[in-house]
């Protein structure tokens, strides 16, 4: 099953444009920017000890919140998420409607006297926008729901010294919570400072310290308008209520990329600083990067000396295990592993690793009419700059009408699909686009074409085992990222042949999904429920 990449895409994509490296000849030793080349925004970062947490964006991904651990800054593991469903409507589970590009958004994260705190708000109308506060004895979980309150945008939860909770949203809003976190004082609210008529576009997600004694918001500006560019800009006050002066903490181009914005700053051990900042990249997604942090007449100004996100950092700490949010998985565990997040939410009795070990079962549950109302798609993020993941499917017991593959999948998809059609099996490579309605989010269109297919009935009439291969260039081109996708097949792991579209391209659209491609295993039902597959490995570069 071994995957040989010498003679593949990737393999001569390396051998032939080599990503620059701005460290010395052989040093691989420092964080290269992006920290995390994947789709991790809306980032809050704290240290408990010597561990860094830091949680995340996935909205419609199931279990949602992740909590990512790291010693270093440079090498991240998931070790756990705040839910593992949202159950508030049936949009979550495809129902009536969709959750793309809503639900877990903007997650703050706090530690405070022994336990961890999580305060997150759905990006919805009503009660499923109402705010979660959720809390854990460790970071791993598990984590408990404390409270639901009124809807709080891109918020910040803040335990100030005197033991008084605070909740910072919107632009500039605050309401002080009850010491119980059962919901907030009413009579608290208060606008702690008014823009300025510069700040004419978004200015939000809220992010608050307390160091030296003196508070600090940040806060991304996305102002607008000729020689305008998003920035990161901090509020400071020698009182919690205010008043508030402001000064731009980081504006910054990077890679070849568009201006960064929107993040938190952490402190060590040793009392140094670093700000973790994402960055839109295209079909990659919003990516993060860190940079140090100078404390400069009281602002913390992150960046460089030139005030700019730098290529490489020195990582906090020396010599730690490689680790990383993106695994291989060959679901030998009877446990599905930390890095993998359901489409919504999943059917439970619709998986298994345990009905044939060794493999990940996917049957289909309901007939649907697309991937993007197929229940139990099981994602991971794609990667840059460059990545290729394959996976071995055994297609034997998918019935007539299933739809199974493997996608790099987003408002617009491109797919290696495996269909029955009555007892012949087509392996198609295809592209799909969906349009959403703009409240419930239902799908409403959907655009697919075929580029090209095999009839796997005649080109392996014995074995229904195949092997899927995609892989992704996500560096710096003519329109920001390549974003491309280009898709294989292979009878036996080792030969591969190219299918369909060359260069696909990967888009990110703010409007639709609002994330970054993810590599994705579906199986679907179009007739008839019942059908299943089996998922051999996953494998990942």
């Amino acid at each position: 099953m071994a995957m040989v990449m010498g003679t593949g895409y990737l393999g001569q994509l390396f051998a032939q444009e080599p990503v620059p490296v701005t460290t010395a000849e052989g040093d691989s030793t420092k964080i290269q920017n992006p920290m995390l080349w994947a789709d991790v925004p809306d980032p809050d970062i704290i240290r408990v000890g010597d561990t860094f947490y830091l949680v995340s964006t996935t909205m419609h991904l199931m279990p949602g919140a992740p909590v990512m651990a790291s010693k270093d800054l440079k090498n991240w593991e998931t070790v756990g998420y705040i839910f593992d469903k949202l159950t508030d409507s049936p949009k979550y589970d495809m129902q009536e409607g969709t959750v793309y590009g809503r639900g877990q958004w903007a997650t703050s994260l706090k530690y405070h006297k022994g336990k961890f705190y999580a305060l997150l708000a759905p990006n919805e109308q009503g009660k499923m926008g109402d705010t979660y506060i959720f809390s854990a004895d460790k970071a791993e979980g598990p984590w408990k729901i404390v409270s639901r309150m009124r809807h709080f945008h891109d918020c910040s939860l803040f335990f100030d010294d005197d033991d008084r909770v605070y909740v910072i949203y919107g632009t500039g809003e605050m309401m002080e919570l009850k010491k119980d976190l059962s919901d907030v004082i009413e009579g608290t609210y208060k606008r702690i400072f008014e823009r300025e008529a510069e700040e004419n576009g978004l200015l939000e997600g809220s992010r608050v310290i307390k160091h030296n004694g003196k508070y600090y918001l940040l806060m991304i500006s996305q102002a607008y308008g000729q020689g305008r560019h998003r920035r990161e800009v901090c509020y400071r006050a020698d009182d919690i209520h205010g008043p508030y002066e402001k000064n731009v903490i980081l504006q910054s181009e990077f890679g070849g990329f568009s201006y960064v914005g929107q993040g938190t700053i952490v402190d060590t051990q040793e009392g140094d600083w670093y700000g973790i900042i994402f960055q839109d990249r295209g079909g990659v997604g919003r990516v993060l990067t860190v940079s140090p942090v100078r404390w400069i007449d009281g602002w913390p100004q992150i960046g460089d000396e030139n005030g700019k996100v730098p290529e490489t950092v020195r990582p906090y700490k020396s010599g730690q295990p490689k680790k990383s949010i993106i695994c291989s998985d060959d679901f030998s565990s009877t446990k599905l592993g930390l890095h993998w997040q359901w489409n919504h939410n999943p059917v439970d009795n619709a998986w298994s690793l345990t009905e044939r070990p060794g493999f990940l079962r996917l049957k289909t549950s309901r007939v649907v009419e697309n991937i993007y109302l197929a229940p139990n798609t099981i994602t991971q993020r794609m990667q840059g700059p460059t990545c290729t993941a394959s996976v071995l499917i055994d297609y034997t017991n998918m019935k007539d009408g299933d739809c199974a593959g493997f996608a790099t999948f987003n408002q617009d998809t491109g797919a290696l699909t495996i269909k029955r059609v009555g007892k012949n099996f087509f392996l198609e490579m295809g592209e799909s686009s969906a349009q959403l309605s703009d409240r419930e989010k239902a799908i409403t269109k959907v655009d697919e074409k075929m580029i090209e297919g095999v009839a796997l009935s005649k080109l392996s009439p014995k074995s229904k085992k195949i092997w899927l291969r995609i892989d992704g260039d996500f560096r710096p081109g003519q329109r920001g990222g390549r974003d491309a996708a280009n898709f294989y097949y292979s009878l036996d792991g080792e030969n591969w042949t190219k299918i369909g579209t060359t260069d696909y391209r990967m888009r990110f659209d703010w409007r639709r999904f609002f994330m970054g491609s993810k590599y994705a295993i579906f199986n679907y039902a179009t007739k008839k429920a019942g059908g299943s597959i089996d998922v051999d490995e996953f494998k990942f570069q």
